[in-house]
């Protein structure tokens, strides 16, 4: 019976020793890789301006977002910023209908950057037309359709931003009706988080095309960065 008992220890100090000595290696392994790991595991944050106006309030806006998304962890966190304007997003594919004559088609540039396996996030930029999204934005999404047919997006963080003409000016609806296209795509829909901590990034154009006077708008755009890259950090 001793010589079992003291059999069963020496069994489970060789257990522990080796486990110890595995830790040991795997630390110092990781102090080595570190670099080369962590560059595998960099993730892509897009972010798309369905303005039809180049490098203006939705852009702006859609700049304080990433850079604070970039800002959570510069090391891991690309960010690309896509512009619609001045390309041509014909809304005819979407509908299975051919093209006109002499038309062309900038869609599939845009989505070969969506659909990168390292995007993890896509954040969707739109002035307040109206009560709702632009036009170029509502041609956005329906092209991106192509990607529901084997959810290709499922799983991926989204968020939406919203420029209006007041600081009541119809926001929250564009939010919502880019949040409710993003939801078919199974898509984890992410707000701007602490402290304003509501739908997403609302900002206001007062007439001048000039938004770095609305604090409480840039600050629900930085919120929205920073909690989208936090959530795509952990989901990395």
């Amino acid at each position: 019976m001793d010589r079992m008992v003291k059999r069963r220890k020496v069994l489970q100090g060789l257990v522990f020793g080796s486990a110890g000595a595995g830790l040991v290696f795997a630390e110092t392994r990781s102090a080595q890789e570190e670099t080369q790991v962590l560059a595998q595991r960099k993730i892509r944050i897009v972010a798309v301006s369905c303005s039809c106006r180049p490098g203006k309030t939705t852009a702006q806006g859609l700049r304080y977002v990433l850079e604070a998304a970039q800002a959570v962890a510069p090391d891991r966190i690309e960010t690309v910023l896509i512009e619609l304007a001045g390309l041509r997003i014909p809304v005819e594919p979407a509908l299975g209908l051919p093209l006109l004559p002499g038309d062309k088609d900038d869609f599939p540039q845009v989505a070969e950057q969506i659909a990168s396996p390292q995007v993890k996030a896509l954040i969707v930029g739109s002035p307040v037309h109206y009560g709702n999204m632009s036009t170029l934005c509502k041609a956005f999404l329906d092209r991106l359709g192509q990607f529901r047919k084997e959810f290709v997006l499922s799983g991926r963080l989204a968020g939406a931003l919203a420029v209006g003409g007041a600081r009541n000016g119809g926001q929250e609806y564009v939010l919502e009706s880019i949040h409710r296209a993003l939801l078919c795509h199974e898509m984890m829909i992410v707000g701007d988080g602490r402290p304003t901590g509501h739908f997403g990034a609302t900002l206001w154009n007062p007439g001048t095309d000039d938004i770095s006077g609305d604090e409480f708008g840039i600050k629900t755009a930085q919120n929205l960065g920073r909690h989208i890259a936090t959530l795509a950090l952990r989901c990395g």
